[in-house]
């Protein structure tokens, strides 16, 4: 990842979120992958995927807590109360995250108890452009 995609992908996530005070900063020797962190504690990892010739970026997540608590918890943790966890057609072992009206990425199961979960989000070039 170059210096601009970072800052780019700092900007994007604290517009997502509504965490002004999330960093970004890279990690790894190759430079394919950064860490996402609020305040002392990080948060989740971001990795680059340029497979098809299409550069975008994954943000992973580790949700500690069960699927009654998802909504509530991520609302704590980024001061947010418009993130909104919502029920996805057809599926049972994943739900979506939305920021108000928007779609930020997908929250499933990590086992079958339901006891945590991961918070996947894609992020494509495009998404980076007005940043």
């Amino acid at each position: 990842m170059t210096k601009d995609e970072i800052l780019r992908l700092r900007a994007h996530l604290r517009r997502s979120f509504g965490a002004p005070g999330l960093t970004v900063t890279l990690s790894g020797r190759d430079g394919d992958g950064a860490d996402v962190s609020l305040g002392e504690r990080k948060l989740g990892a971001l990795t680059v995927d340029d497979e098809d010739g299409d550069r975008s970026f994954s943000f992973e997540m580790k949700i500690p807590v069960d699927r009654a608590t998802i909504q509530d918890y991520l609302r704590r943790l980024f001061e947010n109360d418009k993130l909104r966890v919502v029920g996805r057609m057809k599926k049972t072992d994943s739900v979506e995250l939305n920021n108000g009206e928007d779609f930020l990425g997908v929250v499933s199961a990590d086992n079958p108890a339901g006891s945590s979960y991961t918070l996947q989000m894609a992020i494509l070039d495009f998404d980076l452009e007005d940043l």
